[in-house]
């Protein structure tokens, strides 16, 4: 054939896109348990994260997932354990929220901490730029926050990317979701010297005003279908 015709630039640079495919797709299939098992560490350190706990210097996430979370499970709205044919972790967040709470499925992990079973919720929500998520640990109480974890996909650096530091997840830490009369009125995001009186509150990220009321709503929509499973734990631990 005449490497100069038409035809033959045609055949060759069909084989060679093919041949690039199939190599391509062969070297996804021989990552992809590599890529899955990363996602899936990341996914646990941020779960144990919001339980105050990290890997000691030479402990994988795999050993201290192993060593502290004792129970996942899913339950309705009406608090109760339900067989989704689904594990918690392969629930899809981004779609559950969008569905009204009688329809959502709720993860629920059980860790056994130093100072006793604590139960963390996953939350997603919207910032400014994308989706934010997190977990909530709760006291066996099931009202106290235990600790917090919250993470972004493309907030502002040194703005709405602050909900993932430290500095304002601790502010978490003690606040009640439940109000005096058992009603359930989740976190505020305030800025300062707008602090309500009769609801647990935390400071809004300064320059972060749309992330920070992101969060607020986040947690507002996330867990209050596990209103029920929470008032469940509170009745227990009375």
């Amino acid at each position: 054939m005449n490497r100069q015709s038409n035809t033959y630039t045609i055949l060759y640079s069909a084989a060679l896109v093919v041949l690039v495919g199939v190599a391509l797709s062969v070297i996804y299939q021989a990552l992809k348990p590599r890529q899955d098992e990363n996602i899936m560490n990341d996914t646990r350190r941020q779960i144990l994260a919001a339980a105050l706990l990290t890997p000691a210097e030479g402990q994988t996430i795999t050993d201290l997932w192993k060593e502290h979370i004792v129970s996942d499970y899913i339950v309705n709205d009406k608090g109760k354990k339900i067989d989704a044919g689904v594990s918690p972790d392969k629930v899809n967040l981004a779609q559950e929220v969008k569905k009204p709470a009688a329809e959502r499925l709720l993860p629920v992990y059980e860790c056994q901490t130093d100072k006793g079973i604590k139960y963390i919720l996953p939350v997603y929500g919207a910032g400014l730029w994308g989706p934010i998520w997190g977990y909530v640990a709760f006291d066996s109480n099931g009202d106290t926050i235990y600790g917090a974890y919250f993470a972004h996909q493309g907030e502002t650096p040194g703005l709405g990317a602050e909900i993932e530091k430290p500095a304002f997840q601790k502010q978490f830490e003690g606040k009640d979701v439940f109000a005096a009369d058992g009603t359930f009125q989740s976190v505020k995001v305030v800025k300062a010297g707008q602090e309500p009186a009769d609801a647990a509150y935390v400071h809004a990220i300064s320059g972060g005003t749309i992330t920070s009321q992101g969060v607020q709503k986040m947690l507002l929509n996330s867990l209050e279908p596990y209103t029920a499973f929470l008032a469940a734990l509170k009745a227990d631990n009375k």
